[in-house]
């Protein structure tokens, strides 16, 4: 069996938990609730935690697909070194983060979910893993093959070149004559 990304399931859940902290904490702030001070503090670490966990890592085997816009957020994110690329790091940040939400309802399941994304990067960087960006591969282009600049002339079916019907001005040479014999059966 494959051996496990767990940084790649990490970065998934803490998006998540980021959006959903987001979310609680904006309803927290529109709803007044009691203690909606830890409501604001929710919103600004959800979006903190997103803008973290937006750009992708890229894996150590096979094809890293990028997010949408995850260019100019990567230059953000590798901008701040080691302290974004190791993910003991990730893990202790996010479970300071995540205690704050714990006191008021509405943040509650954005504070499990971050703490569960700590326990993962947790793991993560015990297996030895950490973030690398995934940077933009030129492409290589192919020389395009002679065949595909000169497209077929005649529609398909096309018959053999030798067998082609040739112009030709008077009607008796431009007539196709069949190489199988056609008789009538009487």
């Amino acid at each position: 069996m494959g051996k496990i990304e767990w940084a790649m399931w990490a970065n998934e859940q803490a998006l998540a938990s980021g959006l959903i902290l987001l979310t609680g904490g904006i309803v927290g702030v529109a709803g007044q609730f009691r203690g909606w001070q830890f409501a604001a503090y929710a919103v600004a670490a959800g979006v903190f935690v997103c803008l973290l966990e937006y750009p992708r890592s890229k894996r150590s085997k096979g094809t890293s697909v990028e997010r949408p816009g995850q260019q100019c957020f990567t230059v953000c994110v590798k901008a701040f070194g080691p302290l974004t690329k190791n993910y003991y790091v990730r893990a202790f940040l996010h479970a300071a983060l995540c205690v704050p939400g714990g006191f008021m309802l509405a943040t509650v399941l954005g504070c499990v979910c971050l703490g569960i994304a700590s326990i993962i990067y947790l793991v993560a960087a015990i297996r030895g893993e950490h973030w690398e960006p995934i940077l933009p591969r030129k492409e290589i282009r192919k020389p395009v093959a002679e065949s595909i600049k000169n497209p077929p002339q005649n529609p398909p079916p096309r018959p053999p070149v030798e067998v082609r019907r040739k112009r030709v001005d008077d009607l008796e040479g431009a007539a196709y004559d069949n190489p199988i014999s056609v008789t009538q059966n009487e």
